[in-house]
This record gives C-alpha cells, sequence and structure tokens, in this order.
C-alpha cells in the first residue's frame, strides 16, 4: 500500500534538521500531558543532549515558555499551519499526546513519541504509518471513556510519565 504524505511547502525557521518537538498543548484537557511533566520532559531531553523546540498555537504561549524553559527553543505562537508542518517535517521525532501535530506528523513522516491517555482507542486515534511509541497507562480507569476532563483525580494515565522512559522512547524510533 502506498504511503499517505503531505509535502510541505512553507519554510520552516533557520533550523538544523534532527531536533526533538515537543508540543504540549492538546485540544482536550484529558489528552494533556500536564505542563510539569512536559518541563521534566524537556529537561531530560536536553540533558541527554537532544535539541528540543517546543511548539504551540499563539493561545498556548505561556505553556510553551513554561515547558520551554531556559533549554529548549520555544517556537509558540510563531508558527503557521504550514510552518508547524515544515518544523515537525525536518524534526528527528515528534513528542506529543493525542491531538492534532500528532496526526501532522504522521502526515509528513516523522515519528512519534505518543502520550496517549487511554480516553479513546489508541488503535484508531494513534499516529498512522510511522515509527511510534506509546506512553502512558493504557489501562487507567479513564479508558474508552471520551472523556474531555480527566475523570480520575490527578491525571494518572499521563502525570506519571517517567521523563527518561521518553527519552528512551525518543532513541527508540530513531532520533540521533
Amino acid at each position: 500500500m502506498p504511503e499517505l504524505r503531505i509535502r510541505v511547502a512553507e519554510q520552516a525557521p533557520d533550523l538544523a534538521p534532527g531536533y526533538v518537538v515537543v508540543h504540549p498543548g492538546a485540544s482536550v484537557p484529558a489528552r494533556a500531558c500536564p505542563p510539569e511533566r512536559y518541563a521534566a520532559i524537556v529537561a531530560a531531553l536536553t540533558g541527554a543532549g537532544h535539541r528540543v523546540v517546543v511548539t504551540g498555537g499563539p493561545d498556548e504561549l505561556p505553556l510553551s515558555s513554561r515547558v520551554a524553559g531556559p533549554s529548549a527553543l520555544d517556537l509558540g505562537g510563531q508558527t503557521s499551519l504550514g510552518a508547524l508542518a515544515a518544523v515537525i517535517a525536518r524534526a528527528a521525532c515528534l513528542v506529543v499526546a493525542n491531538t492534532g501535530p500528532a496526526h501532522l506528523a504522521a502526515a509528513v513522516g516523522t515519528p512519534v513519541v505518543s502520550l496517549f491517555a487511554p480516553t479513546v482507542p489508541f488503535g484508531q486515534w494513534g499516529p498512522y504509518r510511522v515509527p511510534w511509541v506509546r506512553i502512558g497507562d493504557a489501562t487507567a480507569p479513564c479508558r474508552n471513556t471520551r472523556a474531555a476532563v480527566c475523570p480520575v483525580a490527578g491525571h494518572p494515565c499521563l502525570s506519571t510519565v517517567d521523563p527518561l522512559a521518553v527519552v528512551e522512547a525518543v532513541r527508540r524510533v530513531g532520533a540521533p
């Protein structure tokens, strides 16, 4: 079966290829990893020697800034959809929840580390035809609830993600 891919027409900001993109926002709160966990993931990735670029929409500037911290490049609010596609296309991989940029990464052929809350089935909503690693408690009590807000105190399926497991997953999908 042929691969489904889009061609990226817009230019990415002037970035050398091979970085890891972290996109901390999500369209539905139940699918979002907590900001402090994403910040720890960014710190672990940069500590492991990865160049990290944090992305986000115009309404996610406080989130992208908080997650990027002092060690990552914050592009929050600075890219159009086309430029975001270009940034993701040049990345070694994308670390993201189950939200639009995960599917954009699959469309441009970029591997995905999926911080996936089980509110919807992974088999139906996970990345399509790219290397991926799923992280998060797939058996959490919110499984298949389609909840928009996590019904379980503390959002355990994603709040307990080990940042070092994300570093290992980035390595497993082939990021240098």
